[in-house]
């Protein structure tokens, strides 16, 4: 990057009350970003990587738009080098990236592939050098081929697979490496993978995404006990959770009780074992009504509520349930409550999404009120747009930086109102493959010119280097 071909100030000013806020941020907040490894690397096939679920997820006809693949992405395995100066260039503190999991242990088992772990041992050596902290998220979505054949997260096995492939990493990097995430958003990998079948490994088998969700808890679980057994010196290791806020269309009962559907399924199905030792008991009665019962095991739930350190939050929006459907009635046709959404008349991201950062601030404050002496990180915020690169490749956001701004007030706002929230990782550095979009949908605070990889930090980029040096400096 040639920062002094790029304009000096971000050209955004963010509401007064917004402004002041965010100067309220405490004088030691974290102030970075975030990707994973199959949105950005590329490199599918070279120094030993096997293809994940992703690889072949992304050959099936009609599952990606455009047919794209992560084949080639940012080039980010060839380009580290540059990458990593661009977030130092923007005076950014930490990056969160994430490994690849068939990269360090090709086959989801046996030993680790020295070429693969390389790669991140430079990265992490690269890092430092500039400056920044690296976190390591063990997990975000790119299981081994092989382990799915072998059945994937709803197999039991898998778990315990995931604990040895963490340990290949912790071995190779604890040494520099002081925070550790095991999973990212396992309602992701579970619920869209398993149950409603938008993202790798497609399958559409409930009752196999719910056994998923209690086998990833008990992989973050198992390798969080041996991880910190071999640690060597302090480090803090946490799960990073997609969580939004479920507003009740009303005061109805049917509104209530679907409200409390979605926020049982979509966070304290989670938060519970993981931090309580158990799993909510409304949410098992409700997966009792569908037949389907948690495959838990004696231990389990003590394994997974070993201590975390941190909780990762990602959040891009909440959303407003009714229990009622169009005609009125409260159960379908197939017996069961009505659970639907409805619109809460905000404006829109390119994802469809709605941009609610008062909701933002109330999950914080309710995860600070409900789970007590647990810190968090924003470890993914931010948001899409159909961006318009001018001659120079620059991009000036402005729906993006006022996002940012809107929910970085937010978080302030939370920490004022009691939550305990350490940093701020905006998604994503880099414009890359999102997942089922392809290429389609940018999220980077960097364009990427994907004929060219040219990197061009946008005008939400300036204004972040803007907000993280005025805090630093003040």
């Amino acid at each position: 990057m040639n920062p002094t071909a790029l304009p000096t100030s971000s050209v955004f000013t963010a509401p007064a009350a917004e402004q002041e806020l965010i100067a309220s941020l405490p004088t030691d907040f974290r102030w970075g970003v975030a990707t994973s490894a199959y949105q950005i690397e590329g490199a599918i096939d070279v120094d030993g990587r096997t293809p994940s679920i992703w690889d072949t997820y992304c050959r099936v006809p009609g599952a990606i738009d455009n047919g794209d693949t992560g084949d080639i992405a940012c080039e980010h395995y060839t380009r580290m080098p540059e990458d990593v100066a661009l977030i130092k260039d923007l005076g950014l503190d930490t990056y969160r990236f994430s490994v690849s999991w068939s990269r360090v242990q090709p086959h989801g088992t046996g030993p680790v592939n020295p070429a693969g772990i390389g790669f991140y041992d430079r990265l992490v050596d690269e890092l430092l050098a500039q400056g920044i902290d690296p976190w390591v998220t063990l997990y975000h979505w790119d299981l081994p081929q092989e382990l799915e054949d072998a059945g994937g997260w709803p197999a039991r096995d898998t778990a315990y697979r995931f604990a040895d492939y963490s340990m290949l990493v912790f071995d190779a990097l604890s040494d520099r490496v002081d925070t550790w995430t095991t999973l990212n958003e396992p309602w992701c990998s579970a619920m869209l993978g398993y149950a409603y079948g938008v993202h790798a490994p497609g399958r559409k088998e409930y009752p196999a995404a719910i056994a998923a969700i209690h086998h990833l808890l008990l992989g973050h679980g198992l390798a969080t006990e041996r991880m910190r057994e071999a640690a060597t010196r302090p480090i803090d290791i946490g799960i990073t959770l997609n969580a939004a806020t479920a507003y009740p269309a009303s005061d109805a009962e049917p509104d209530l009780e679907a409200a409390r559907r979605a926020d049982g399924m979509g966070a304290r199905i989670y938060l519970d074992p993981l931090v309580n030792g158990h799993y909510p008991a409304d949410v098992i009665a409700d997966l009792a009504a569908e037949g389907i019962e948690l495959p838990v095991k004696d231990g389990d739930l003590a394994t997974i509520s070993a201590p975390i350190d941190v909780l990762g939050i990602n959040y891009y929006f909440s959303q407003k349930f009714t229990g009622f459907d169009e005609d009125g009635r409260t159960v379908g046709d197939d017996g069961l409550p009505i659970s639907r959404t409805l619109p809460l008349d905000r404006p829109r991201t390119a994802m469809d999404w709605e941009i609610v950062p008062e909701g933002f601030t109330d999950l914080l404050v309710r995860i600070s009120r409900d789970y007590p002496g647990l810190p968090m990180v924003i470890t993914e915020n931010g948001s899409a747009f159909a961006d318009v690169p001018d001659e120079n490749g620059y991009v000036s956001d402005e729906g993006r930086t006022a996002y940012f701004a809107s929910h970085l007030a937010a978080v302030a706002s939370a920490i004022q109102q009691g939550a305990d929230i350490r940093g701020y990782l905006a998604w994503s550095l880099l414009d890359n493959f999102e997942w089922a979009y392809g290429y389609d949908k940018r999220f980077g605070i960097v364009r990427v010119d994907y004929e060219t990889q040219t990197r061009t930090p946008k005008q939400s980029a300036l204004y972040l280097r803007e907000v993280a040096h005025r805090h630093r400096n003040r």
